[in-house]
């Protein structure tokens, strides 16, 4: 990128600028910054709170050809979002697979910026994929829909322990709204009666906004020609289609389906060493979301009556259920890449 810069510049004339190289520590409340020439020199290193005010005091400092290099983490996305107009290439780290800290006994936020920038000066450096912002509000929206899904359940989790501990056994109707009204008109004694009445306000409350971000999710769902293929999978609705569908973002990130695989965290541990080969649990190193949805619709395709659901079956019951799940969410990537790939 660099070379291809300095070639520009010198067709139009003008006097190459001496390429600079930026690692970022970030942290919740300031961001430790280094930055260093082409042969390794140590330009500049500075801390900067992560404020407005900081991070415009950060884009000063970088030259228009700069490239920053950030390691991903929590506040990344605004982060790159502020400073990447500023400079000509910003590269989100991926730490595990960089091994940055590899051989140094020492750890602080100034080396780790210096290590970031060096690595960056010498292109060592794995990158992961930025999304787009339409694709960051497919996952804000899916995972704010599952957050209220999971809250749900522990809030009818609780009620029912509660129930089960004052004699009433008929609680297994408490996943139907309808049946939330029947708490309100319960005297159980003391702290439990009021503990009762407080989870089902709260449980409306969820139910209410749930019910709005599922209408959501169905409409994105029917407006993206990705989602709606996605859909013609066994398994695969209008939620599990749109977690998938944001959690890949786009299919020409990988060149295989076990590549999805791996990414999702469904891949094994592998050990080998001369003959001998081990083979362990799997990674669960990548996206969870993703993971999550591909084992929810392994679930639903294990219970079709095509040749690949009876082979789930069969699988389950010599391996066990958890096995077959996961054998089959492989055997699900293999669909949604062929099926994505045929769009392209």
């Amino acid at each position: 990128m660099v070379a291809i810069t300095h070639v520009l510049q010198a067709k139009r004339g003008e006097q190459p600028v001496e390429p600079m190289y930026i690692g970022v520590d970030l942290h919740r409340a300031f961001f430790q910054s280094c930055a260093v020439s082409e042969s390794g020199e140590r330009q500049w290193e500075t801390r900067f709170p992560r404020t407005d005010a900081g991070l415009a005091a950060f884009r000063a400092r970088c030259p228009p050809g700069a490239a920053v290099a950030v390691e991903a983490s929590t506040p990344t996305w605004h982060f790159v979002d502020t400073i990447a107009p500023a400079v000509e290439r910003v590269v989100v780290v991926d730490a595990f697979r960089t091994r940055l800290k590899a051989g140094y006994a020492a750890k602080t936020d100034r080396l780790d910026a210096r290590r970031l920038a060096d690595a960056l000066r010498r292109d060592s450096v794995v990158g992961i994929y930025v999304p787009p912002p339409v694709v960051r509000e497919w996952r804000e929206l899916c995972r704010h829909r599952q957050t209220l899904v999971r809250t749900r359940t522990a809030l009818i989790q609780r009620a029912r322990a509660i129930l089960l501990r004052h004699g009433i056994v008929d609680a297994r109707r408490l996943v139907r709204p309808k049946a939330w009204d029947a708490l309100e008109r319960l005297t159980l004694p003391g702290r439990a009666g009021e503990a009762i009445r407080g989870l089902r306000a709260v449980l409306v409350a969820v139910h209410e906004q749930l019910i709005g971000v599922e209408l959501a999710v169905h409409e994105e769902a029917a407006h993206d020609p990705v989602v709606t293929s996605l859909m013609t999978i066994a398994g695969v609705g209008p939620v599990l289609g749109l977690v998938i569908r944001a959690e890949i973002g786009t299919i020409t990130r990988f060149s295989t389906a076990a590549e999805i695989a791996s990414y999702a965290g469904l891949v094994p541990r592998v050990d080998a060493s001369a003959k001998r080969v081990y083979y362990g649990r799997i990674t669960r190193r990548g996206s969870p979301w993703l993971r999550w949805a591909l084992v929810e619709a392994a679930i639903h395709r294990a219970r079709q009556t095509d040749a690949r659901g009876r082979w789930a079956r069969r699988l389950a019951v010599r391996k066990g259920a958890l096995k077959a799940r996961v054998a089959m969410a492989r055997r699900l990537c293999e669909e949604v890449f062929q099926v994505w790939r045929q769009m392209e």
